[in-house]
């Protein structure tokens, strides 16, 4: 029946705009309330115009209109009507921590509702309910208004009740039962044309993704979700606290807790949303380094969860400042036994979090003397199941090991070991940036670590260097996942270097803006690369293939356990072990040694004798430094051999120029071994680039193409990153004489300035196969971010697992003038057959006199094989 202010069927399609377009829903309740409808039409243009505010975030006022819509609905007389505004004025009550007032408004609604009414009703209900952490309850209304929803052929709230059971069911660990009711929901949702909802849909197929561990997918379907409620004109709370659990789960916490302290700032979202965002800011402090802040935010957290009466929340918030305690330095029987009753309680109510718990609370009870109830604990602890994420399942043989070590059942301790880091293995392959693989290894340092220190106290070196190897350089083993025509990708990386190019020539903030933005694009598209296989098995590491590999040359593999650098010599096919010392002295030593050859580099030979006379090191004083700080007695067994280092990541910016002469520097043995079987191009191209600023190396330059006549010269404006990258890609012998810079800030943005702008390490990952061998006779090219368990993130590490066989760079900036020479003889003894190692090495030898030039042979070491 046609009523004032628009039809009845126009007054009805309110109700599911509100949702879908809240702005849409409110211009039009107001248009409808303008005609002076009857109360019925009155009450559904209230209920439209409170919903739309709730979604918007504007509580008080959406709760003032329902209010208003549930008097106008008493006044007509209809049940029904009357049902349904108190089923929406219950749900909001609850979302706005009132969740006891909203129980009772829903039960009384219930109880006046009918048939498909009372499945709309039922779903509400099961809203609050599961706000208030009663995930049981919340699914027994839910398996109820589906089977009434479905009956009726109500698409809409069929569809909403299942986006609910799936959420529930993910919380309560099943991701096949969630997936199905998610991807049901989103079809029916698509159908009707719902597209706010629909949007939620598809942030929950990335929750989805994200429990089952598959991280670049999470992030694809939250970044979709993100633009979709963008489109209705919606700040979503709840995506900021999703893709806060995936930064995390992925090493990515400092991100993680400035989108959420964003988002905490500008003020959205109701009480309830309130208290879940600090509840994840805390978390992801916690995992930052963070424990005041994390304590902080984790106890105002908590206060909102008890005065809201959300049992689930607030015992999980609780762990968080229990944790945060721990990571302060706290310990003793307080806290311990505040641990275990919190992971009881955790038990009880479902939650995810107590298997960290119980984790916690056996290494309490360790610390303590207290060996029942750590190995008690740690069984807890042990726990999961055969569907968990690999994550979850890391941790569980976590526990295992904890508890077999305190146990001294060495036997089932390595096995957890084993098991755990396969398990990470499996979380580390289904991503396809190096960034991510890299830092989700250090989620299995202390796996590595028991295992290292068990190898120790058997005083077994070979055991020893296979622990060592099993978690070291992983992320280098396989190449990235970045398809090499992902035109989005490349334009975004053109943009960003025509901006850097306009920066450098004059600093402008505007530009310095769209820099940013670029680099958050270009990083935010690769983070979501997806992994190239789901295999977690990696291929064992053969140390019998490695003696036979190594013939003359001396492996020395540096192990750092427990804050100690312990020294692995593989020498004749036989395995030595030393131990050096503290790793922090060794680091002090190269900074030292790093420092006096930054200004050695700039030293005449009048001003500064060789023999180190006027109050400065010789070369001869900081080699011997800084190799008993880094080898100790190890240089007695190495002899004059050719050598294999294999440094920790904090001692990667090391000069072993200084301390050996022949030698190759690699992050694994692994590596080392991959590098070896690669096997130079049949077309002996050469590629020589010379970058914009540097006259001093255009003599070099140009010298080197006289010495190879067919080389690809690219210079004087050629020197464009699409032009090199052609180049570059499947070459015998690179040749790059540009300004470098290392971003320790974000060292895949590090780079080498051509003419067109910063050529960076997501340039490189787009060859396909990188140069067979590569010099970058640049500032700083070799220098790498040490990040994950052992792991390096940087110019030169990006081209190993491209197939570089060899990579000559420099890990302190250089004297360009004097460089020259160093690089000419370089490139001679190559063409004479000599190998990356005996050529630089031998180079080195041949320049030596001017202090310049010989700083600048020590501050470039040989890569790979």
């Amino acid at each position: 029946m046609p009523v004032a202010g628009g039809s009845a069927a126009a007054v009805e399609n309110l109700l599911p705009l509100a949702l879908s377009r809240p702005h849409d829903a409110i211009a039009a309740a107001r248009t409808v309330l303008a005609g002076g409808p009857p109360a019925v039409a009155a009450s559904i243009a209230h209920q439209a115009w409170g919903i739309g505010l709730r979604q918007l975030g504007e509580v008080p006022t959406a709760v003032r209109q329902l209010r208003t819509a549930l008097r106008l609905a008493e006044q007509s007389g209809r049940s029904e009507r009357e049902a349904d505004v108190l089923a929406t004025l219950g749900a909001t009550l609850g979302r706005a921590g009132r969740g006891r007032e909203g129980l009772a408004r829903l039960d009384r609604a219930v109880d006046l509702s009918r048939g498909a009414l009372t499945g709309r009703v039922l779903l509400r209900r099961a809203d609050v309910l599961l706000v208030l952490g009663r995930h049981r309850e919340a699914l027994d209304d839910l398996r109820a208004a589906i089977t009434r929803l479905r009956r009726s052929g109500d698409q809409v709230w069929e569809a909403r009740s299942r986006n609910y059971r799936g959420f529930i069911q993910l919380a309560l660990g099943g991701t096949r039962r969630a997936d199905a009711d998610f991807a049901v929901a989103e079809k029916l949702y698509a159908a009707t044309g719902q597209e706010f909802e629909y949007a939620e849909a598809r942030q929950n197929r990335g929750l989805v993704a994200y429990a089952r561990g598959d991280l670049p997918a999470a992030l694809r379907y939250l970044d979709e979700a993100g633009r979709r409620f963008a489109a209705v004109g919606v700040t979503w709370p709840d995506l900021a606290i999703d893709r806060c659990g995936v930064l995390l789960a992925a090493g990515l916490s400092a991100e993680a807790l400035a989108e959420l302290d964003q988002v905490i700032g500008a003020g959205v979202g109701t009480a309830t949303k309130r208290g879940e965002l600090l509840f994840a800011a805390a978390t992801a402090a916690l995992a930052a380094g963070d424990p005041a802040g994390a304590r902080e935010r984790a106890e105002r957290a908590r206060r909102l969860f008890s005065a809201q009466r959300r049992e689930w929340w607030a015992v999980r918030s609780s762990m968080v400042v229990l944790e945060a305690r721990y990571q302060a330095g706290e310990r003793g029987e307080s806290l311990l036994r505040r641990v275990t009753a919190v992971a009881r309680r955790l038990d009880t109510v479902g939650a995810s979090e107590a298997t960290a718990a119980h984790l916690l609370a056996g290494r309490l009870a360790l610390a303590a003397g207290r060996t029942v109830a750590a190995d008690r604990q740690l069984e807890l602890a042990g726990r999961h199941s055969k569907d968990a994420p690999p994550i979850a399942r890391s941790a569980a043989w976590l526990g295992k090991a904890l508890r077999a070590e305190a146990r001294g059942d060495v036997r089932s301790m390595l096995s957890a070991c084993g098991r755990g880091l396969d398990a990470l293995d499996e979380h580390r392959l289904t991503m396809g940036a190096t960034e991510l693989r890299a830092l989700a290894t250090g989620q299995g340092a202390e796996l590595a670590e028991l295992a290292l220190r068990d190898a120790l106290r058997r005083d077994d070196p070979r055991r020893l260097l296979v622990w060592a190897e099993r978690w070291r350089a992983t992320a280098l083993g396989v190449p990235p996942v970045r398809p090499s025509d992902d035109e989005q990708l490349a334009g975004e990386l053109a943009a960003l270097r025509d901006v850097v190019r306009r920066l450098d020539a004059a600093p402008d903030p505007l530009l310095d803006k769209e820099r940013r933005r670029l680099e958050k694009s270009v990083r935010d598209r690769t983070l979501r690369a997806q992994g190239a296989s789901l295999d977690g098995t990696p291929q064992p590491f053969d140390v019998a293939e490695l003696m036979e590999s190594l013939g003359e040359t001396v492996l020395v593999e540096l192990v750092e356990v427990a804050g100690v650098l312990h020294a692995l010599v593989v020498r004749d096919g036989r395995i030595t072990h030393r131990e050096v010392g503290p790793l922090a002295a060794a680091a002090l030593e190269v900074d030292r040694s790093r420092f006096h050859l930054r200004r050695l580099a700039h030293t005449h030979p009048t001003t500064h004798p060789p023999n180190g006379a006027g109050g400065r090191p010789s070369f001869g004083v900081l080699g011997r430094r800084l190799g008993e700080a880094v080898l100790g007695s190890v240089r007695e067994l190495v002899g004059d051999r050719p050598v294999v280092v294999v440094p920790p990541g904090r001692l990667q910016a090391l000069p072993w120029g200084l301390v050996l002469d022949e030698v190759n520097v690699v992050p694994s043995a692994a590596v080392w071994l991959r590098a070896r079987e690669v096997r130079a191009p049949v077309e002996r191209r050469v590629v020589l680039v010379l970058g914009p600023g540097l006259p001093a190396a255009r003599g070099e330059v140009m010298r080197l193409a006289a010495e190879y006549p067919d080389a690809t010269v690219l210079a004087d404006g050629e020197a464009t990153a699409d032009n090199v990258l052609r180049a570059l890609d499947g070459a015998w012998i690179a040749h790059i004489a540009a300004h470098g810079t290392f971003r320790a800030d974000s060292p895949l943005f590090s780079s080498l300035r051509l003419d067109d702008g910063p050529l960076t390490v997501y340039d490189f990952e787009r060859l396909r196969k990188a140069p067979y061998r590569m010099v970058l006779s640049s500032c700083d090219s070799g220098l790498a971010k040490p990040v994950g368990a052992d792991e390096l993130l940087g110019l030169s590490s990006s081209l190993i697992p491209l197939g570089a066989a060899g990579i000559l760079a420099s890990v302190v900036p250089v004297n360009d003038p004097a460089t020259a020479p160093l690089m000419l003889a370089v490139h001679a003894n190559l063409r004479a057959g000599q190998s990356f190692a005996k050529a630089f090495a031998t180079a080195r030898r041949t320049t030596s006199g001017d202090p310049a030039v010989e700083a600048a042979g020590r501050s470039f070491v040989a890569l790979g094989a």
